[in-house]
């Protein structure tokens, strides 16, 4: 067993006060030592945080303590230490940005637990639409999958037409971790479309609980890993090195700051290119050092987990565990 866990979640629930709550949220995870991003919101709490095993369970068990958040359920992986480099818990409109007019409150797609996707996702009537981005779905995807070439969930509305010919089949919507089929499967729904379900738990749970059949490639994961393997029954690399279009599932970021690009690269092409795309990109004078990981997180020397606490007034300041201001 590794000394570190990864949490993934998010939950829809009404929130009141989100500003306060995410105060309270903030200094829980201070007091807790975790790392990671949560969004707080009128509709809920969408978070991935890291920490050690005894933290991160002090973490789910005041989670599921609290009344709002009744029934919410946890993504649990092992590593051998922080995924993350800070701590952001942060208020938004959303706790992932849709736009889009639905109320997953009130209505989605019906919810697929793992394994009852495992024995559906066959059927000749069912069709399986991956909701991510495009830079996710490249490095991996469900065996015959439709995805779109869209940067985010609110361009789904542009490409909502391309599923018009499956109108009289079952829809089965996955993403990461099931937060964008909430909302997406909510869409469809309040587009005409009548039999549209949805992997609860997205891909990482289907992964952990029946082995991740199917799931061709790695998936796309928003800490420093980057991607992690799902498919440990019929694993297949779906996507080629950048440069060599050798086959890969090696995601990085460019190591150029101008560029940044999310790729896969062979190990063999990220050592002789220093992590670059392309020869251009080779020759930025402001070329980030390429260490093999491809991931860049900001400079950290002097940051601490409680530097930029806001508080209820507004104002920025540093808090110590207790939640009194620190001196300077």
């Amino acid at each position: 067993m590794k000394p570190y866990k990864v949490l993934l979640y998010y939950f829809y629930s009404l929130i009141d006060n989100p500003e306060q709550y995410r105060e309270e949220h903030h200094l829980l995870c201070l007091q807790l030592n975790l790392l990671g991003r949560v969004i707080v919101a009128p509709e809920g709490i969408n978070g991935t945080i890291s920490g050690l095993t005894a933290d991160c369970e002090a973490y789910m068990n005041t989670l599921k303590a609290d009344p709002r958040f009744t029934g919410i359920a946890f993504k649990v992986d092992e590593t051998d230490t922080h995924t993350f480099q800070k701590l952001h818990v942060r208020v938004k409109a959303e706790i992932v940005h849709s736009d889009l007019p639905v109320d997953p409150l009130r209505q989605t797609g019906i919810h697929l637990e793992p394994e009852e996707f495992r024995k559906l996702k066959d059927d000749p009537d069912v069709v399986l639409v991956d909701m991510r981005s495009n830079y996710e779905h490249e490095v991996g995807k469900f065996k015959g999958a439709i995805t779109f070439d869209m940067e985010n969930l609110r361009e789904l509305p542009d490409h909502v037409h391309e599923l018009d010919h499956l109108r009289d089949k079952k829809i089965i919507t996955y993403c990461t971790g099931g937060i964008k089929c909430e909302k997406a499967s909510a869409y469809l729904l309040a587009q005409g479309f009548e039999n549209v379900y949805q992997l609860h738990g997205g891909i990482i749970r289907y992964g952990l609980e029946t082995g991740g059949e199917d799931f061709e490639g790695e998936c796309y994961v928003f800490d420093n890993r980057v991607t992690v393997p799902v498919n440990h029954i019929n694993p297949v690399t779906v996507s080629v090195c950048f440069r060599c279009n050798k086959p890969t599932s090696r995601m990085i970021n460019c190591a150029s700051p101008l560029c940044n690009n999310h790729i896969t690269l062979c190990e063999e092409c990220g050592n002789e290119h220093g992590g670059t795309c392309t020869n251009a990109c080779k020759q930025d004078p402001h070329l980030r050092a390429y260490d093999g990981t491809g991931y860049y997180g900001k400079q950290t020397q002097s940051y601490s987990p409680i530097q930029g606490y806001k508080s209820r007034q507004g104002q920025r300041t540093e808090v110590n565990l207790s939640g009194s201001p620190l001196e300077a």
